[in-house]
Protein backbone atom coordinates (compact mmCIF):
# COMPACT_ATOMS: atom_id res chain seq x y z
CA UNK A 1 0.00 0.00 0.00
CA UNK A 2 1.21 3.59 -1.19
CA UNK A 3 2.01 6.36 1.69
CA UNK A 4 -0.48 8.60 2.04
CA UNK A 5 0.60 11.85 0.87
CA UNK A 6 -2.59 13.59 3.44
CA UNK A 7 -0.42 14.20 6.59
CA UNK A 8 -1.81 15.51 9.50
CA UNK A 9 -0.06 18.01 11.57
CA UNK A 10 -1.74 15.72 14.51
CA UNK A 11 -1.76 12.26 14.15
CA UNK A 12 -4.42 11.52 16.43
CA UNK A 13 -6.56 13.84 13.96
CA UNK A 14 -6.58 11.13 11.70
CA UNK A 15 -8.72 9.36 13.28
CA UNK A 16 -11.03 12.31 14.02
CA UNK A 17 -11.09 12.86 9.93
CA UNK A 18 -12.40 9.32 9.08
CA UNK A 19 -15.77 9.38 11.53
CA UNK A 20 -16.55 13.10 9.82
CA UNK A 21 -16.03 11.20 6.56
CA UNK A 22 -17.68 8.71 7.03
CA UNK A 23 -20.78 11.43 8.95
CA UNK A 24 -20.71 13.09 5.46
CA UNK A 25 -20.87 10.08 3.40
CA UNK A 26 -24.24 8.63 5.44
CA UNK A 27 -25.51 12.13 5.47
CA UNK A 28 -25.65 12.05 1.61
CA UNK A 29 -26.50 8.33 1.07
CA UNK A 30 -23.06 7.20 -0.07
CA UNK A 31 -22.11 3.59 1.43
CA UNK A 32 -18.30 4.50 2.53
CA UNK A 33 -16.20 1.28 4.32
CA UNK A 34 -13.70 1.13 6.39
CA UNK A 35 -10.21 0.83 3.95
CA UNK A 36 -10.50 0.78 0.16
CA UNK A 37 -12.94 3.16 -1.38
CA UNK A 38 -11.79 3.01 -4.88
CA UNK A 39 -15.13 1.80 -6.40
CA UNK A 40 -16.84 5.01 -6.02
CA UNK A 41 -17.54 6.96 -8.69
CA UNK A 42 -16.62 10.70 -8.84
CA UNK A 43 -19.88 11.90 -8.20
CA UNK A 44 -20.00 9.88 -4.97
CA UNK A 45 -16.90 11.18 -3.82
CA UNK A 46 -17.43 14.52 -4.98
CA UNK A 47 -20.55 14.45 -2.78
CA UNK A 48 -19.16 13.25 0.43
CA UNK A 49 -16.20 15.91 -0.01
CA UNK A 50 -18.92 18.64 -0.45
CA UNK A 51 -20.68 17.55 2.47
CA UNK A 52 -17.61 17.82 4.73
CA UNK A 53 -17.32 21.50 2.93
CA UNK A 54 -20.29 22.37 4.16
CA UNK A 55 -19.81 21.23 7.47
CA UNK A 56 -17.40 23.29 7.93
CA UNK A 57 -18.04 26.29 6.75
CA UNK A 58 -21.30 25.96 8.87
CA UNK A 59 -18.90 25.17 11.78
CA UNK A 60 -17.07 28.36 11.17
CA UNK A 61 -20.62 30.66 10.33
CA UNK A 62 -21.57 29.17 14.13
CA UNK A 63 -18.52 29.93 15.57
CA UNK A 64 -18.58 33.38 14.52
CA UNK A 65 -21.75 34.24 16.35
Amino acid sequence: MAKSSNNLVNPNARDAMDRFKMEAASQVGVNLKQGYNGDLTSKQAGSIGGQMVRKMIEAYENGLK
